[in-house]
């Protein structure tokens, strides 16, 4: 059974904005779900819901079969919520910020717990310092230290690694990954899709309050990830020769590059054919390099997909 069932799933606010518009969605345990979609995609309204934050209109969240409205107290004690915002109390030290958060969810004390999360997230050499006095990356450390000290099923991660630098950025990913690997199950909100790329199991897709897909990243890749040959000619073409008509080829930048797109996985055979065509035609090249379509270009694919079917 999934961790987190999110089942048909709306929200239409007072002024008539539909946020979203039945969404659908099964988080399995111990994976990491990034959920990715332009500002406004619905993806803060989804979260501040299955948190308890925001009150849907219609649809039911369960976490590990406990309905989030019936069961409100259990479920919210199942979930941790890693804001984008860094509000943390100045003048607190971590350790004590760390243990009122864990108070908050009616937990009993647990120093032993306390200090395994903030030695997992490097804080324990920071646990008497001054919240004031802590790196931008440290406070996104402490956020994650507060949403993990009631020791929750699922954490949500709110674009973890905004206003970090790259590699504070890097370092998060490791963090998340080890958060992972110990059984935690993530939901991850990013603008930057080499965070997705980089760290998650499954994709989702959300755009104008709707799941465009949910599918498994490297098979999401496999599926639409197209590859791309450039060809650097010798001599600029003025026009494509007849011979080459059924190869899909397209002149760019003045005739000086040939540029074919391909599926690697159907079209096993393409380049060798390619260059085997372009000898026959009597075409001279300098070079040639290939590039793989990034889950960005993919994502951006389907997003404009979406808005060109509901123009």
């Amino acid at each position: 059974m999934p961790l987190l069932t999110i089942d048909r799933l709306s929200k239409t606010y007072d002024n008539g904005f539909v946020a979203l518009d039945e969404v659908s969605l099964d988080v399995e345990r111990g994976e990491i779900l990034a959920l990715l979609g332009p500002n406004g995609a619905g993806k803060t309204t989804l979260i501040g819901i299955v948190c308890g934050i925001v009150n849907a209109s219609s649809g039911r969240v369960s976490v590990d079969g406990h309905d989030i409205v019936r069961d409100y107290r259990k479920t919210r004690s199942m979930i941790g919520l890693v804001p984008q915002e860094l509000t943390t109390d100045s003048f607190e030290s971590v350790w004590n910020t760390v243990s009122f958060s864990r108070g908050l969810f009616g937990r009993a004390p647990d120093p032993a717990h306390i200090e395994r999360v903030l030695r997992q997230l490097s804080l324990w050499d920071k646990k008497d310092n001054r919240l004031m006095t802590l790196s931008g990356g440290m406070k996104r450390r402490v956020l994650i230290a507060k949403a993990l000290s009631h020791e929750p099923s699922v954490l949500f991660l709110d674009e973890p690694s905004a206003g970090v630098d790259v590699e504070l950025r890097k370092d998060m990913w490791a963090v998340v990954r080890a958060l992972r690997d110990a059984g935690t199950t993530i939901i991850l909100t990013t603008h930057y899709i080499e965070e997705a790329e980089e760290m998650a199991d499954r994709v989702a897709v959300i755009n104008h309050g709707r799941i465009l897909l949910v599918e498994e990243k490297l098979a999401l890749m496999r599926r639409l990830g197209r590859k791309q040959l450039t060809v650097e000619l010798a001599a600029p073409l003025a026009a494509l020769p007849a011979q080459l008509a059924g190869h899909s080829l397209r002149l760019a930048d003045e005739g000086m590059r040939l540029v074919y797109d391909y599926d690697p996985k159907r079209d096993e055979n393409a380049i060798p054919v390619l260059l085997a065509a372009l000898g026959e035609a009597g075409i001279a090249f300098r070079d040639l390099h290939t590039d793989q379509s990034s889950l960005e270009d993919i994502f951006v694919g389907l997003v404009a997909e979406t808005r060109t079917g509901a123009s």
